[in-house]
């Protein structure tokens, strides 16, 4: 009888074992419900979130992501607070700690504010400081880029910088601290420096978007096999010799932007996953604990994990990854369009995405119009003459610019049989079609286009006031106001009568430089001018 008892005593510890070990799995596979839940927790805890690390950003980020349903009055109350932060510090967010900047600029980004103008300050500007940003060490250009992508924002150029800063400059850095055992830490430069698997996530996260770059491809392997290894037999990671949750949020959080399944045999130690090992740390509520040895809730921990499940889950749909933002469908008060154009744009116009990220060419390092043609060339709207050479002196033709004009808006290829010398095999004729379709160009002739034609800088004007029109600018003006733009050239009078006013509208939306001496309206515009005219007319519709 007794060994009947001790034989189902057995079982049933082997039973409770068993369902022990599952719960983990059966909380990942409704990972959905355990999402909605943790933002419900979110939004009753954090009722009025500002701007900081705790209580602020993060807490925004992850209900932003999750796609819970939070009132407007949520995001709207948040971005208040921002401006009355930036404005009470008059834009200067910390001297010297940039990740201040990266962390708001990436919240903003999900709620559908525009980071360049909050209380008439521009919070991307600082990231244009190569020497600022990297002061604080490696997290510095990981976030930089993980902010500037968030929103496939340009560099911005920042003429008070030693140093102006590119995504390239900040990739070089980043794989220039790598640690020799492929990891990262906080403030190694490479060598036999023992790495950290939260920074490590970090930097994977930052570098998600280049791995066409074969540097970065060696080193996001290097990084994968490293974390691999220091992942521990529950699944998860320790920093400062702490198993804790937030370790391994960065790590889901790198895999997920990497496109890496968490269920790759790499990360699964002993049965358990990542995602089984974060939420080993949740709370029933929907809050997360630091450590797994008590304490209960952790309000950082708890951020953090919000969103690391959040990035688990937007995986698991096939949606957009975590820092990838532009499927935000969320706008604050006052900002409805302000990432994807102005109100009254054309509807066919679209806001053209990051698609070649780092490419740049030696005959532009020192060009005034450098930071423009990479912007342009970076959406795949413009080329190089060469795989080397861009030549930014060169001049185009007509065919060239209807090409990057349509590219630059977003446009449709249109095909037209109006032109006897565009032939319906030429690679540009069906971008002729849809810039003459438009409304952008005209040809020279009723019949007659001139596709091998040179563009006059009046020409230009004409055309990418066009183009602006599309958009949603006013690029109406009365005689005195064309008056008033053009007097202050010296040559304002040969400008021909047909071109005056969208010269004078060039000029005064700062698509051409009010800088110039003159306007020399009849030579012929050179290429890198027209990337330059292109990427300011795309600032000034809300298309960058």
């Amino acid at each position: 009888m007794k060994r009947i008892k001790k034989r189902i005593l057995c079982l049933v510890l082997i039973a409770v074992l068993m369902l022990g070990l599952c719960v983990p799995a059966l909380a990942a596979d409704n990972l959905g419900a355990l999402v909605e839940k943790s933002a419900e927790y979110m939004l009753n805890t954090v009722t009025e979130p500002q701007v900081g690390s705790v209580g602020g950003e993060w807490a925004v980020i992850g209900l932003a992501r999750s796609g819970y349903d939070v009132p407007q009055n949520y995001w709207d109350d948040y971005y208040a607070a921002v401006e009355d932060y930036v404005e009470s510090c008059n834009g200067v967010l910390h001297k010297k700690k940039y990740t201040e900047y990266s962390r708001v600029i990436v919240s903003l980004t999900a709620i559908g504010a525009d980071p360049a103008n909050v209380a008439g300050y521009d919070l991307l500007k600082p990231l244009g400081d190569f020497e600022k940003t990297i002061w604080q060490g490696i997290n510095g250009p990981v976030w930089a880029l993980i902010a500037l992508d968030s929103g496939n924002y340009d560099v911005p150029v920042n003429a008070e910088t030693k140093t102006q800063a590119t995504r390239q400059l900040y990739i070089d850095e980043i794989l220039s601290r790598q640690n020799n055992d492929g990891g990262w830490s906080l403030t190694s430069k490479g060598g036999d420096n023992a790495s950290d698997p939260d920074l490590t996530g970090m930097a994977l996260q930052a570098l998600a978007k280049y791995q066409s770059q074969s540097a970065v491809k060696e080193a996001t392997d290097r990084a994968i096999d490293c974390l691999s290894k220091m992942q521990d037999d529950k699944g998860g990671y320790s920093s400062w010799e702490t198993a804790n949750s937030e370790s391994v949020v960065q790590v889901i959080v790198a895999l997920c932007e990497l496109g890496i399944d968490l269920k790759d045999s790499r990360f699964v130690k002993n049965g358990n996953t990542l995602l089984d090992n974060l939420l080993s740390y949740r709370e029933s509520n929907g809050s997360f604990t630091h450590t797994s040895g008590g304490g209960g809730s952790d309000q950082m921990a708890t951020e953090q994990g919000f969103y690391g499940i959040v990035a688990a889950l937007r995986a698991e749909e096939g949606k957009n990854s975590l820092y990838r933002m532009s499927d935000c469908s969320i706008h604050v008060s006052g900002n409805a369009g302000v990432a994807n154009g102005l109100p009254d744009k054309h509807a066919d116009v679209k806001k053209t995405e990051i698609t070649v990220n780092g490419k740049t060419f030696d005959d532009i390092k020192n060009h005034a119009n450098r930071a423009a043609i990479e912007a342009l060339i970076a959406r795949g709207i413009i080329n190089g003459m060469t795989d080397t050479a861009y030549q930014p002196d060169a001049t185009m033709t007509r065919a060239q610019f209807a090409t990057i004009v349509v590219k630059a808006l977003g446009l449709p290829t249109k095909t037209v049989s109006v032109f006897e010398d565009v032939a319906a095999k030429e690679w540009y004729a069906s971008y002729v079609g849809a810039a003459y379709t438009y409304g952008i160009v005209n040809g020279k002739t009723d019949t007659t286009f001139d596709p091998s034609g040179t563009i006059t800088r009046q020409e230009a004007a004409v055309m990418v006031a066009r183009a602006a029109m599309l958009c949603g600018m006013d690029t109406k003006l009365e005689n005195y106001e064309i008056l008033n733009v053009l007097a202050q050239f010296g040559d304002y009078s040969k400008v021909s009568d047909w071109a005056r006013e969208s010269t004078a509208f060039c000029y005064g939306n700062n698509i051409l430089d009010q800088s110039d001496l003159d306007i020399q309206p009849k030579r012929a515009i050179l290429r890198g001018e027209i990337a330059q005219m292109l990427y300011n007319m795309l600032g000034s519709a809300k298309l960058r």
